[in-house]
């Protein structure tokens, strides 16, 4: 079986392994003995990373965002993304499906981590470490994330340990608890954390695993284990497997001590331009991403489609809802009568994020105002695949506002980022603490980087009130980066959000040149609950494995 299964590692790491015959590959090559700068076991730990989630528009060439309330596919039909977002997949279709890929990681883990030691690696860290700890610590912290990405969309899993079983082992494993998967990830990060690479990492190992990434890890595993959904509020009453059977409010410190933790490290900070956070491949602001070659594909998958410089297919249509969320420069919520908002002229002095974020008719994009009105340039009404909502994503592209064409851009994708460890750290310290001035701090450092003017936020607010205003700031700083769609399940309001229609504006000029707004139906998508708060275990699974306990509903 490793034979077979390097094979694969020879594939995706071609230049690491050409100079052996498939024939000759063996344990022994892998794990040299004489190998003291660990070549090969390079290569190997490397093609773990390449099982790291893709980011972007990776389910089917949509974003997972567009099976949420922030967006929706701008492709007609019965995309794959809208099978996530009107609850029409099944066990046997689910274009979400990590299963495989994840246990793939941790088997890969596991082979490194068996077999590592044999290899006598002499090598230095920067800091004058032995490398040999660090690269072991990648491989746990990898195979620690696997698991975290399984525990979010199934609850507890088969937690395998170090073990590596082989074709003649008995492989029906049972599912471990919830509580067992939360505590071995948890587990795992500290293990590996202070023998990872310190942050900040020099730039010839950017995309490594660092200790900020270890720390970040468990505070967000920590985070979502205390998350109403998990947190006594499983969905099947006394079911281990999906949650903790009681609520403990204890388990908010543990994560707002863990997020602490990782603003104590002192390593990161806010970029002070938001869009550097993407763009910028050493940005201070990024804990962990996935690294890539510069490209133009954010853009050319997602841009407007009326630019003959830009080939684009405006491939996510962001949401009316998520427009409304971005609070006017002033901080005010658009719907508080002293905000200033006017309907006339919707986009003007809004949350500079909305202008980061989406584009908006009128928005400024290589060299022209962006026009998603009807008959417009980007929204000509004709069999081109278009908006369906009046927006179009900006967010993750370059500075091309005033620029003929398109260049290549760094598009790492950020796994963790620290803007999102001071939302952690907010959230977690007011559920167990109520609105202490910390949790106050946090949220004004988003805000105050934002560019609000004030910045602050009233005094006095309650629990309640800073709750509702903590989860909208995760939704305008977080858009599409993967949070939405996992935040409406963790806090238990999916089966709200997702059965109400979602919208979009139609924009019609007159021949006076006068404009006018109406909002306008655009999906309505639908969450079947409890059984939708979490993915179904792979038929093929659970038929395989008598022992393998298939989600609640499914």
């Amino acid at each position: 079986m490793l034979v077979v299964f390097s094979a694969l590692v020879i594939t995706g790491c071609k230049k690491t392994w050409e100079d052996v015959p498939l024939e000759q590959f063996t344990e022994e090559y892998v794990w040299d003995v004489n190998d003291s700068l660990g070549t090969k076991a390079r290569g190997f730990l490397a093609d773990m990373y390449r099982n790291l989630p893709a980011g972007y528009n990776r389910v089917s060439s949509d974003l997972l965002d567009a099976a949420s309330d922030d967006a929706i596919s701008s492709a007609t039909g019965n995309t794959e993304i809208q099978k996530l977002a009107t609850s029409s997949f099944t066990s046997l279709t689910n274009p979400e499906d990590v299963w495989n890929n994840a246990y793939n990681t941790i088997r890969k883990a596991s082979l490194f981590l068996n077999n590592f030691d044999r290899v006598p690696l002499n090598t230095m860290l920067a800091d004058g470490r032995p490398a040999k700890p660090a690269w072991r610590g990648e491989a746990r912290f990898l195979r620690a994330f696997a698991y975290f990405e399984l525990l979010k969309r199934y609850g507890g899993v088969p937690v395998m340990g170090d073990r590596v079983r082989q074709v003649n082992d008995d492989v029906s494993i049972a599912r471990s608890s919830f509580e067992e998967t939360v505590n071995y990830i948890v587990s795992e990060c500290n293990k590996a954390a202070d023998s990872l690479y310190i942050d900040p990492i020099e730039d010839s190992k950017l995309g490594y695993v660092t200790k900020g990434a270890a720390l970040a890890l468990k505070a967000r595993t920590l985070l979502y284990a205390a998350s109403p959904l998990f947190n006594g509020g499983n969905i099947e009453a006394g079911n281990t497997l999906t949650g903790y059977t009681n609520y403990n409010a204890e388990r908010w410190k543990l994560a707002a001590d863990a997020a602490r933790e990782l603003i104590d490290y002192g390593k990161f900070t806010l970029e002070n331009d938001f869009k550097n956070i993407f763009i910028v491949p050493n940005s201070r602001e990024v804990i962990f991403a996935r690294v890539q070659g510069p490209n133009q594909d954010v853009e050319k998958n997602n841009g407007p489609i009326g630019y003959a410089a830009a080939v684009s297919v405006g491939r996510t249509s962001p949401t009316q809802e998520l427009v409304d969320a971005f609070p006017m420069s002033n901080g005010l919520p658009i719907n508080d009568p002293s905000s200033g908002y006017d309907a006339a002229f919707p986009y003007a002095n809004r949350d500079p994020r909305l202008t980061f974020t989406i584009f908006y008719n009128g928005s400024q994009w290589m060299n022209r105002a962006v026009q998603t009105f009807e008959g417009g340039l980007d929204k000509p009404n004709t069999s081109v695949q278009q908006t369906r909502s009046g927006y179009y994503m900006r967010k993750f592209m370059g500075n091309f506002e005033n620029e003929n064409n398109l260049a290549n851009v760094s598009h790492n994708f950020a796994f963790f980022r620290y803007g999102e460890v001071l939302l952690n750290y907010a959230e977690a310290l007011n559920e167990y603490e109520g609105p202490v001035q910390e949790v106050y701090d946090a949220v004004a450092a988003l805000r105050r980087r934002a560019g609000l003017n004030p910045y602050q936020l009233p005094g006095g607010l309650s629990k309640e009130e800073m709750r509702t205003i903590i989860r909208n700031e995760r939704r305008v700083e977080l858009a599409f980066e993967e949070h939405r769609f996992f935040d409406i399940r963790r806090w238990k309001i999916a089966e709200q959000v997702m059965n109400t229609p979602l919208h979009g504006m139609r924009i019609d000029v007159s021949s006076a040149g006068n404009r006018s707004y109406q909002r306008i139906q655009i999906l309505t998508p639908r969450f079947k609950a409890p059984a939708m708060y979490l993915y179904p275990i792979h038929y093929d699974e659970v038929a395989k494995n008598p022992n393998m306990q298939q989600n609640p509903g499914w």
